[in-house]
């Protein structure tokens, strides 16, 4: 049979494609322009504004200070005479803070006994409350609402509060002890040896709230079915707690932990607000903002107490994260 076929209409017709590589040739281009017309230029734009800013204003305040206040510790600045009075000086400003500058040993026993108390006394109280109002009982609210209502005070307003409160003539404290004769008058924040338990009181108001909501929030996501199974297997409250629900609330007590760690190093609004950070109630930071903003106008000095301050607060955190993200890794 003779082959009917024009010629040359063979070369015209396109060639045949292979059933697999046809339709995936066909999708590709489609998926790939899908792909790309996901995102329109008014959502990029959208995009890069939101998240643009934010970092911004983050890198202005925070990045550019810190590395700002680490240049500047190295100098010798009083902020007198602009930039071009900057002379670098290496350490010398270190040195002296650790050996010739008496407010710094004092001040950084202070940080430390307030991180102590917040770890062992405000912190552990603030989770026994979130224990017991993850109970249900009668008033739940109300009592949430009670404790936690400090937390929505800055310090500095703690402070006046328990300014009138600890006042030696007409304090709550002195009249609930009786102590309402001029000499029986108890000064509880002019006593060099006891106005730092009292402000550790005070601060502790406000942080036994926060720690509550955080323990809270965590107790109340938690598995019942574990508490259930710690239950069947004979294990009684204050067992299930320590053996299951604290180590589920891992997460949970890493924030704890750096809130509580930077909430003790950073302490400076209510004890400014007292008395000025003197009298036994000297702090890091208010060594700071004594040495920045005060008389003497030692920026330079100042920054090196903060980059101290920095590292201190660095230390505990990362050692902890490294510690405990290590456990996990090896689990």
């Amino acid at each position: 049979m003779t082959d009917r076929t024009p010629t040359g209409l063979s070369s015209a017709l396109p060639e045949p494609v292979s059933g697999r590589a046809g339709p995936a040739a066909a999708a590709a281009l489609p998926a790939r322009r899908g792909r790309l017309s996901l995102l329109t230029r008014q959502d990029k734009i959208v995009l890069a504004v939101m998240l643009g800013i934010p970092t911004f204003i983050h890198l202005c305040f925070v990045w550019l200070p810190t590395l700002g206040s680490i240049v500047l510790s190295f100098t010798n600045w009083n902020g007198i005479g602009g930039l071009s009075a900057i002379k670098l000086i290496g350490v010398k400003n270190y040195q002296d803070i650790f050996t010739i500058y008496p407010p710094f040993w004092p001040a950084l026993l202070h940080n430390l006994i307030w991180l102590g108390f917040f770890l062992f006394i405000a912190t552990p109280l603030g989770m026994f409350f979130a224990v017991l109002l993850d109970r249900d009982m009668r008033g739940t609210r109300i009592y949430q609402s009670i404790l936690f209502l400090p937390v929505m005070l800055s310090l500095a307003i703690v402070g006046f509060i328990w300014e009138l409160i600890y006042a030696p003539d007409q304090g709550l404290i002195n009249n609930l002890l009786g102590r309402t004769q001029p000499d029986t008058l108890i000064d509880w924040l002019g006593n060099p040896s006891l106005n730092l338990w009292a402000i550790l009181v005070a601060a502790s108001w406000r942080h036994v709230g926060y720690i509550m909501i955080l323990y809270l929030a965590g107790l109340k996501a938690f598995d019942p079915t574990l508490r259930e199974a710690a239950a069947i297997d004979g294990a009684n409250a204050r067992q299930t707690f320590f053996k299951v629900v604290f180590p589920v609330l891992k997460p949970i007590n890493i924030v704890v932990l750096v809130v509580t760690v930077i909430e003790s190093l950073r302490a400076f609004d209510i004890v400014y607000v007292t008395n000025k950070g003197t009298n036994g109630l000297e702090l890091l930071s208010v060594l700071v903002t004594n040495n920045i903003i005060g008389e003497a106008s030692r920026i330079g000095f100042g920054s090196a107490l903060a980059v101290i301050l920095l590292v201190i607060s660095l230390g505990f955190i990362i050692t902890y994260l490294v510690r405990t993200f290590r456990a996990e890794e090896e689990t």
